[in-house]
């Protein structure tokens, strides 16, 4: 058998894609992965095979810099970060306006490519991120089936009343304007229909027959996963999603580092683990504000800082292990809390290992992800451009210290998402899953 993985050229995507596509090496089955050139040291370390598959123009190998992107990419970043400077509607809109060109990169042409991937790798089953609208385009018009999986918060995926882009709900102590949020909606509504039209433009040109979509941020594959625990997920939400197998997280393995294993065997005093993932490590004066926070608790702390400027962080305690990129998995296993921005593998990789969370949600799906933390009692959200360092300092020493049933609760989702694993529900799932005949 053979699966085919299909990812953007990013490390934060990939990496629980191809987690999942572990379980099908460990039967014996071929795994092939079609992504970019950043990521390939990435599908090597997993032992995968690799073909060139462009989805976008921008790609991040781990740690992203506006610098490294390749021209009108780099600009768009820097647009994005200066956008989260300036509030959450200000990013919402900011990332609503940019869409098109992120999501569907030259359509018809990535939609080729990827037709010419799946006649030369001749997949069993196909699993895709849901992200990769170019790529799913393709599938669609050629009669493809496959596996959409849904790597962000399950909001990614608009039901009824929903608009893409938009927050489904708002942590507790988010209260956005109604006027912004009322034109916030509107730039929304407007982009979803600009961003179907262009896909049923392509989807016409790829298949003059094909079914034109009412709504292209809602479609979905034939098999949908969702890389996501469902206890934290709304059940009346739940309701109204399409056929779907929630998959709990997919944790990946790491390799040993000798340093990050010596700093945690130096001392049982619990700590803290720090990361804004990928992208927006790079507000290094929020990342100062919490370390800052941090030490008034008087805890130990480990910080990835990322693309931040190392000097904005000021000095820090000798007993803390900071470094651009850290092994979350392994630090998540031993933390007794973390501070995030929310994104999904941070969520997932904590929930695994029973960490409560301080949230500080950017953009996108983080504000539903935070909210769904706060709702089920797992950890607290705070405003990144507005917290004090007083009000993290005493975030954090309330996460540490969270109510018997929700400790206990957490604990319990943790223990429940080790014993069976994403790639274990995926491979399940995919397995039963009968493909239709492709349509080359």
């Amino acid at each position: 058998m053979t699966l085919l993985i299909i990812s953007p050229d990013y490390a934060s995507h990939l990496l629980p894609l191809a987690t999942l596509g572990t379980a099908w090496k460990e039967a014996g089955h071929r795994v092939a992965v079609a992504t970019g050139p950043a990521t390939a040291s990435i599908v090597d370390d997993f032992g995968f095979e690799r073909i060139h598959l462009q989805l976008g123009r921008g790609s991040n190998p781990g740690v992203i810099r506006a610098e490294d992107q390749p021209t009108g990419e780099d600009d768009a970043l820097r647009g994005f970060f200066e956008a989260t400077r300036h509030g959450l509607v200000a990013t919402l809109a900011f990332q609503a306006s940019a869409r098109k060109n992120d999501l569907m990169w030259e359509p018809v042409a990535t939609a080729r490519a990827v037709q010419a991937v799946i006649d030369e790798v001749q997949p069993d089953h196909i699993i895709v991120d849901h992200l990769a609208f170019s790529a799913r385009l393709a599938l669609k018009a050629h009669g493809v089936a496959y596996t959409d999986v849904v790597l962000g918060h399950p909001s990614a995926l608009p039901v009824a009343g929903e608009v893409y882009g938009y927050p489904p709900t708002w942590p507790a102590r988010f209260s956005p304007d109604p006027v912004e949020l009322a034109e916030l909606r509107e730039l929304c509504d407007s982009v979803s229909a600009s961003f179907t039209l262009e896909w049923n433009t392509a989807l016409a040109e790829l298949n003059p027959g094909a079914v034109p979509s009412a709504n292209a941020f809602a479609e979905h594959g034939d098999l949908l996963l969702l890389n996501y625990p469902h206890e934290l997920h709304e059940p009346a939400r739940t309701e109204l999603l399409p056929p779907h197998e929630f998959l709990g997280s997919a944790v990946r393995s790491e390799p040993a580092d000798a340093e990050v294993q010596q700093w945690l065997d130096s001392s049982d005093a619990p700590f803290v683990y720090v990361s804004f993932g990928s992208f927006l490590s790079v507000r290094a004066d929020v990342l100062a504000r919490v370390a800052t926070a941090l030490e008034t608790v008087g805890i130990r702390a480990a910080i990835a800082i990322g693309s931040a400027d190392r000097t904005e962080l000021g000095e820090l305690p000798e007993s803390w292990l900071v470094r651009e990129f850290l092994p979350q998995v392994t630090l998540l296993s031993q933390a007794a809390a973390a501070v995030t921005h929310g994104g999904n593998n941070s969520v997932t990789e904590a929930m695994t290992h029973g960490v409560p969370l301080l949230v500080l949600p950017f953009s996108t799906d983080q504000f539903a992800g935070a909210a769904a933390i706060e709702r089920v009692g797992f950890g607290l959200s705070l405003d990144p451009n507005a917290a004090t360092i007083d009000a993290i300092r005493a975030a954090v020493e309330q996460i540490l210290s969270l109510p018997d049933d929700s400790a206990r609760a957490l604990a319990q989702l943790g223990e429940s998402l080790r014993a069976t694993p994403g790639r274990s529900r995926a491979f399940s799932a995919v397995s039963s899953f009968a493909p239709r005949v492709t349509a080359g």
